[in-house]
């Protein structure tokens, strides 16, 4: 499979940019879910293919079939301590490498990885880079065990932390609920702007139902923006704040 468009150049620009600058024999590497990360991972087929020794632990589903799809050997997190890197994508990321993560519905795992990995990279295009987060809704994974009432909670919430009457919405598709790799539903928050991402991060979490949210504050260490031209640049944001504790270490945290 070969990128058509211009925003599917400058996600292989990325993906292969991050096997370049990042991938050596002997890792093991966190496989990110969505667009971008998959074609980081066909690009770590690829070189695989001509001779790369590493091993992967996929963020979904999804990732796990195309990674055995292109060839990349795969292991789990129960049989391997720790990974050396993970790299994955993000719907939104601000110019701290906070970010909004869980449109493709895999935002628990791809949590589980990132917390599991001695550094983590962002692999985006440039539309992917915002000012402010939170024109992409933010997703927040919760157990379908009375959605209801924890969505008046997470409204509760936002009502006081200054997102009035907040527009959230169950996720479907064709209809029927969307049910995510752990047998979660998720409820879309459209904020429009994320006034304080550190704020939100640091509370949803909180809320009886909730498991996950996908503001990721503090957890890339770089980001890699690709360019169709086939051009693309890192930036280093490891300073930047986490609304969590680190409980395990991480490369320059």
């Amino acid at each position: 499979m070969q990128p058509r468009t211009d925003q599917e150049k400058a996600k292989w620009a990325a993906g292969i940019a991050a096997v370049h600058a990042y991938v050596r024999d002997g890792m093991k590497i966190g496989l990110g879910s969505g667009t971008t990360a998959h074609w980081f991972v066909r690009a770590l087929g690829a070189a695989v293919s001509e001779g790369l020794d590493v091993v992967g632990v996929p963020t979904s589903t999804g990732t796990r079939d195309l990674a055995i799809e292109v060839g990349v050997p795969l292991t789990m997190l129960a049989e391997v301590d720790r990974l050396d890197i993970t790299i994955d994508g993000a719907d939104e990321i601000d110019h701290d490498g906070a970010m909004i993560k869980g449109g493709g519905g895999c935002l628990l795992w791809e949590r589980i990885v990132a917390d599991a990995s001695d550094k983590m990279v962002a692999v985006v295009d440039g539309t992917k880079v915002v000012d402010t987060l939170g024109a992409f809704p933010l997703p927040i994974e919760v157990i379908p065990f009375a959605w209801e009432s924890t969505q008046r909670s997470i409204a509760r919430l936002l009502t006081r932390l200054g997102y009035p009457e907040p527009d959230l919405r169950l996720r479907t598709s064709n209809g029927e609920t969307v049910i995510t790799d752990s047998g979660n539903y998720l409820i879309d928050a459209h904020l429009q702007a994320i006034k304080d991402p550190i704020a939100l991060d640091g509370q949803l979490n909180c809320i009886p139902g909730v498991v996950e949210n996908g503001l990721f504050t503090g957890v890339a260490d770089e980001m890699i923006i690709g360019s169709a031209s086939g051009e693309y640049e890192i930036r280093d944001v490891h300073s930047a704040p986490s609304a969590r504790p680190l409980i395990t270490s991480r490369e320059g945290k």
